[in-house]
């Protein structure tokens, strides 16, 4: 991990996204990098089993160590797994670039006249 990195960052940070979408974050199940995945893991091979039209009281149903999920009762499986798997993504991104959103990288580039066409692909490809 980076030098800024401090424990507890990925929990903050998913936990922030998560809640951004107005998504209910369960305690535990998402406090780590690795905890998360694996959680995500679970829910997708679920998902696989279950079909994407499963609702999240279905996947919590159809799985052990997922209880807290049940707090997601009314969401659809595949579209709070999907939010999770990008909160994922967001925590680590926001982790290992000390607290940095994807969007400072725009607002420093304009703030500092170093916009250019194609910026936002050129990152999009080289991020």
């Amino acid at each position: 991990m980076g030098q800024c990195y401090a424990a507890g960052d990925f929990k903050k940070y998913f936990n922030e996204n998560m809640q951004d979408l107005g998504l209910p974050v369960p305690s535990t199940l998402f406090d780590t990098y690795n905890t998360a995945l694996s959680t995500a893991s679970t829910m997708v091979g679920t998902l696989a089993t279950l079909g994407k039209g499963a609702t999240m009281a279905e996947l919590v149903g159809a799985t052990v160590g997922l209880e807290k999920l049940a707090v997601a009762a009314s969401i659809g499986a595949s579209a709070y797994t999907g939010a999770a798997i990008g909160s994922i993504a967001v925590a680590a991104g926001r982790s290992l670039g000390c607290g940095s959103r994807m969007s400072d990288l725009f607002v420093m580039a304009r703030q500092n006249k170093l916009e250019f066409d194609g910026l936002a692909a050129f990152y999009a490809n080289n991020p």
